[in-house]
């Protein structure tokens, strides 16, 4: 129920909400120090009504920074892809789901993501814990945990709308909270 809320409100965005959030939350996030020194970057490609991300990969790439971008699998795994640019992106469409912006290159298996300096999270909502409410499909818990396992550390952020900084979000055992959630207004981090 508290997905559907926060769904709701995205679908209510116009397109120059989405585009005025999503040029904000660029400048936002490359002003963080992970960023900044950051050799590796595993983000992801908006859709629809998500905080755009799109400005920010092509600046990360600008900048030398490897991108990849997740690959969803048929199992809700994520293997990993090369980000190079908007031509190096289709669309792949998965069962009745949503379409999806999946990097068309080399596959680089699902531990690729290891090797991320940073790691951006798609999300509905963080709460004053640094708990993140996903989607609920669960690929992200699983790449959470796969960097646990592994005892990588890299900055967890998720990036979010402002409104959708909450007090309180459900939290279960397997959740892990995020280092930062950067929204077009700014930056707060966890501990």
């Amino acid at each position: 129920m508290l997905r559907r809320g926060f769904l709701a409100v995205r679908s209510g965005l116009t397109d120059d909400d989405v585009r005025a959030s999503a040029a904000a939350l660029a400048v936002r996030a490359l002003e963080l120090p992970e960023l900044a020194h950051a050799r590796s970057v595993a983000a992801y490609v908006s859709v629809g009504s998500e905080p755009g991300t799109l400005a920010l990969l092509d600046a990360l790439r600008a900048r030398g920074v490897r991108v990849l971008l997740p690959v969803l699998l048929p199992d809700n795994d994520l293997d990993w892809g090369a980000y190079e640019g908007a031509g190096s992106l289709g669309p792949v469409r998965h069962g009745a789901r949503t379409t999806l912006l999946e990097p068309v290159g080399e596959r680089l298996g699902p531990e690729a993501v290891r090797s991320a300096d940073v790691v951006l999270l798609p999300g509905l909502a963080v709460d004053a814990d640094g708990m993140r409410l996903g989607r609920g499909g669960g690929s992200y818990d699983r790449v959470l945990a796969r960097l646990a396992r592994a005892s990588a550390d890299p900055a967890l952020v998720v990036l979010l709308y402002d409104t959708e900084v909450v007090d309180r979000v459900p939290a279960e055992a397997h959740d892990r909270p995020v280092h930062a959630v950067v929204t077009p207004s700014g930056v707060r981090r966890f501990r």
